[in-house]
C-alpha cells in the first residue's frame, strides 16, 4: 500500500481506535476528533468542532499556564506529552481521569501546523485502586487485629494474649481446630515482637516423615546420609534471632521430641552426621489442633517435652462459638474475593443466604467460610449471592437441621445492610443499652459504638 493509499484511509484507521484522539490548531482550536472522543467526552462532532481545546478544563493544562513566559500550552513549547494523567470534564460536568499523550504536528520547513492528543479512559482503574485502598482500610480498622477479623469477646482475648506474648521470649504454643487461623496468630505474635525484622520460619511437623524433619530442624554435613551432597543449615540455624513456628506439632515421633526437648533446655542444635553444637536464639512457637495432655495420657507425647512447650498457652475459638464475628469475616472475604474476581456486578448477599451461613456450625472455621464465598463467586451470575450459589454441605445442613426459612425478606440484601440490621434489633432487645448490645452481637462496646456511627444510627 503507498503513501498516498494510506493517507486516504487514515479516518478509517483512527474511527477503529479505542482511545480518543483530537486534532487542534496552533491556537487550540480543535479540527477533528474521532467516534471515541466523542464517547469518553459526552460532546459530539457538531459541539466541538472549532471549540478551543480548553473546554475539556484539563487539570495539567491548568498547571501549565502558571508560568507567565510560557506559551498558552506547555506541549508546542516541548514538542511531546508522554503518559501524563489527568483530569477531564465531560459534558454533564463530570470528572474523568485520563492518560494523555500528545505531540506536535510539524509540516514543511519544520513549520508547527497544530497538535494532536490521545485521551485513554482510566477511571475503571482508578475505581478499582480506590477499592483496594477501601478494602487496606477495613482491614486495618478496630475490627481487624494484624489482619486476625473479630470484636467477639473471646477474640479480644486471643489479641490480649498475643500482646502479651509478644513481649516475651518463652515458648508459645497455639490451640485450635483445623482451619481457626493458627498459623495467623503465630505471624501476628511474630510481628508484634521486637522480633519482627528477623526471620520468620515455619515447618510444618506432620508433613515430613522422621529422617526427613530430623535434617530440616537441624541441618546435615556433606555425606551424612543418602543425598547429602552438600552441608545445609537447618530451619533453628535459619530462623537466628527470630521466630520458629513448628506447626502440628502432636504429629512428632517421640524420637523427635527428645531431641526438641534438648533444643528447649540447652538452646543448641546439631546437625545430622556432625558432633559439633550450634548455638540457637530463635523463638519456638508451636500449634495443634490435637489434645496433648490426652496423648500424654497415652503415652503418645512426652510429659516433659508437654511442659517445656506448653508455657504460654493460646487456644483460638472454633467459629461456631464466635458468630457475632461472622458478618466481619463475611464483609471482608466478600470484598478480598470481589476484587480477585473482578466481579463488580455482585453486590452483596441476600438476607437469606446470609442467615444460612450464621446457622451453619462450620466444622472447617474461617477457612471453610472463606471458601464457600470463593465457591459462591464462581457460581454466582446474579447481582447478589443466593442460598443455590453457596456450596450444598451449607444448605443440606439447613434442610436437616432446622425448620424451612420464611420467605425471602425485604431488605436489600448487602453486608453493610444486615450489620445494621442486627445492630438495631439488639439495641431494641438492650432497650439501647450498648453494652448490653454488645453482649447480644457477641461484639466489643467499642465497636456498637463504631458501628452506630458509621451506619448513622440513632437511638435513645
Amino acid at each position: 500500500m503507498s503513501e498516498h493509499e494510506l493517507n486516504r484511509y487514515w479516518k478509517t484507521v483512527v474511527e477503529t481506535l479505542q482511545d480518543g484522539i483530537m486534532i487542534v490548531d496552533t491556537a487550540g482550536t480543535i479540527v477533528f476528533v474521532n467516534t471515541a472522543f466523542e464517547r469518553i467526552t459526552g460532546y459530539s462532532l457538531d459541539e466541538i468542532m472549532g471549540k478551543p481545546c480548553t473546554i475539556l478544563n484539563c487539570s495539567i493544562c491548568d498547571v501549565s499556564r502558571q508560568c507567565d513566559d510560557c506559551n498558552w500550552c506547555v506541549l508546542f513549547r516541548e514538542g511531546r506529552m508522554n503518559n501524563k494523567q489527568c483530569i477531564i470534564i465531560r459534558k454533564d460536568g463530570t470528572p474523568l481521569p485520563i492518560i494523555k499523550n500528545a505531540s506536535t504536528l510539524v509540516g514543511e520547513e519544520n513549520r508547527v501546523m497544530g497538535a494532536v492528543e490521545t485521551l485513554t479512559d482510566i477511571s475503571a482503574i482508578v475505581k478499582k485502586d480506590a477499592q483496594i485502598e477501601d478494602f487496606r482500610r477495613e482491614l486495618a480498622s478496630m475490627e481487624s487485629f494484624q489482619g486476625i477479623i473479630g470484636t467477639s469477646s473471646t477474640m479480644q482475648q486471643v489479641f490480649d494474649l498475643i500482646t502479651n506474648a509478644a513481649l516475651s521470649d518463652a515458648p508459645v504454643i497455639i490451640y485450635g481446630e483445623s482451619g481457626t487461623g493458627k498459623e495467623m496468630v503465630a505471624r501476628a505474635i511474630h510481628e508484634s515482637s521486637q522480633r519482627k525484622k528477623m526471620p520468620y520460619v515455619k515447618v510444618n511437623c506432620s508433613a515430613l516423615n522422621e529422617s526427613i524433619l530430623e535434617s530440616e530442624l537441624f541441618g546435615h554435613v556433606k555425606g551424612a546420609f543418602t543425598g547429602a551432597y552438600q552441608n545445609r543449615e537447618g530451619k533453628f540455624e535459619a530462623a537466628g534471632q527470630g521466630d520458629i513456628f513448628l506447626d502440628e506439632i502432636g504429629d512428632l515421633s517421640l524420637a523427635t521430641q527428645v531431641k526438641l526437648l534438648r533444643v528447649l533446655e540447652e538452646k543448641v542444635v546439631e546437625r545430622v552426621g556432625e558432633n559439633r553444637s550450634i548455638d540457637i536464639r530463635a523463638r519456638i512457637i508451636t500449634a495443634t489442633n490435637r489434645d496433648l495432655r490426652s496423648l500424654v495420657g497415652q503415652g503418645r507425647f512426652r510429659e516433659d517435652f508437654y511442659y517445656r512447650i506448653n508455657v504460654i498457652p493460646i487456644w483460638i475459638p472454633p467459629l461456631r462459638e464466635r458468630t457475632g464475628d461472622i458478618p466481619l469475616l463475611a464483609e471482608a472475604f466478600f470484598r478480598r474475593i470481589q476484587l480477585k474476581s473482578g466481579k463488580d456486578f455482585i453486590h452483596g448477599i441476600s438476607s437469606r443466604a446470609f442467615e444460612l451461613l450464621t446457622h451453619y456450625p462450620w466444622p472447617g472455621n474461617v477457612r471453610e467460610l472463606k471458601s464457600a464465598f470463593e465457591f459462591a463467586f464462581v457460581t454466582c451470575r446474579d447481582s447478589m449471592i443466593k442460598p443455590e450459589h453457596l456450596p450444598k454441605t451449607i444448605t443440606t445442613h439447613e434442610i436437616l437441621h432446622t425448620p424451612p426459612l420464611a420467605s425471602e425478606p425485604s431488605m436489600a440484601g448487602d453486608l453493610d445492610a444486615i450489620k445494621r440490621s442486627r445492630l438495631v434489633e439488639a439495641l431494641k432487645q438492650a432497650q439501647g443499652n450498648r453494652t448490653r448490645a454488645a453482649k447480644i452481637l457477641g461484639i466489643s462496646r467499642t465497636s456498637v459504638w463504631n458501628q452506630i456511627k458509621r451506619y448513622k444510627i440513632e437511638f435513645p
